[in-house]
């Protein structure tokens, strides 16, 4: 499996195959749409559980609040 660093900055959709079946049953944290921000939608954590991704964001002064988490999904 790939570090979380490589993965942190990076839109979902750009993931290759093989990021996505290293990372798979993983969650990530996405910054919430909002017409006011218009996130770029790239990843702003990634950990075991979703309480991971919201403690990094924290961590690093971020309001999880504003963020989604999902489970990354094997590509096929």
């Amino acid at each position: 499996m790939k570090t979380a660093s490589t993965l942190l900055g990076r839109p979902i959709d750009g993931l290759t195959l093989a990021e996505r079946l290293d990372h798979a049953g993983r969650w990530i944290a996405l910054e919430l749409y909002s017409p006011e921000t218009l996130p770029l939608r790239e990843i702003a954590a990634e950990g075991a559980s979703a309480g991971d991704c919201m403690r990094q964001l924290t961590t690093r002064g971020l309001d999880p609040a504003k963020y989604e988490f999902q489970m990354v999904r094997p590509p096929y």
